[in-house]
């Protein structure tokens, strides 16, 4: 079941106050908001306040936690799934995909279901960027050199620094994305 975040259809394409997206089975929310630099930032506020940007090596670090459980190729799956409704506004089949992927997880299935929520607003924040050629492929590809290439969090998170889009856009079509 989703947790107790109402379902949101996001529509607006510049940000002028957080937008509360989704609550966690820790009590922490998700929510839209602007970065130091981008426009569309995820945030990851706890129920003390707290809040901070989930980075790339936060949430893949997560993913190879659950690979341990489930297997690469079904994090990836599961990814995949998410990937495949992520435009550019949060929709309620977005949440219900991210839900229904984290079952599987069983005792991880909050966590799971949270770091899906934060991969799935990431790849609309990716999207919401201004003359974007890449999308939410930069984080698929990122999630692919994690799962099936390097295994490395660090290195999968980063790689990508200092290319051109050109170069990453070529290495996400030889994939077939």
């Amino acid at each position: 079941m989703v947790r107790d975040a109402p379902p949101v259809v996001l529509v607006i394409s510049t940000m002028t106050s957080p937008l509360s997206v989704y609550t966690a089975y820790d009590g922490s929310r998700l929510e839209f908001d602007r970065g130091n630099f981008d426009e569309w930032c995820v945030w990851e506020v706890h129920p003390d306040g707290r809040r901070y940007a989930p980075r790339d090596v936060d949430y893949f670090g997560t993913l190879l936690t659950l690979a341990e459980q489930v297997g690469h190729s079904q994090v990836y799956s599961d990814f995949v799934a998410v990937y495949e409704v992520a435009g550019e506004n949060v929709t309620p089949l977005g949440q219900r995909i991210a839900n229904s992927c984290s079952l599987k997880y069983q005792e991880f299935s909050g966590l799971a279901e949270k770091t899906f929520m934060v991969l799935l607003m990431s790849m609309i924040a990716e999207n919401q960027k201004r003359n974007t050629r890449l999308g939410k492929r930069i984080k698929r590809l990122g999630v692919y050199e994690l799962l099936f290439k390097s295994k490395n969090v660090a290195y999968s998170a980063n790689f990508m620094k200092g290319m051109k889009w050109q170069q990453i856009d070529a290495l996400c079509r030889e994939l077939g994305f």
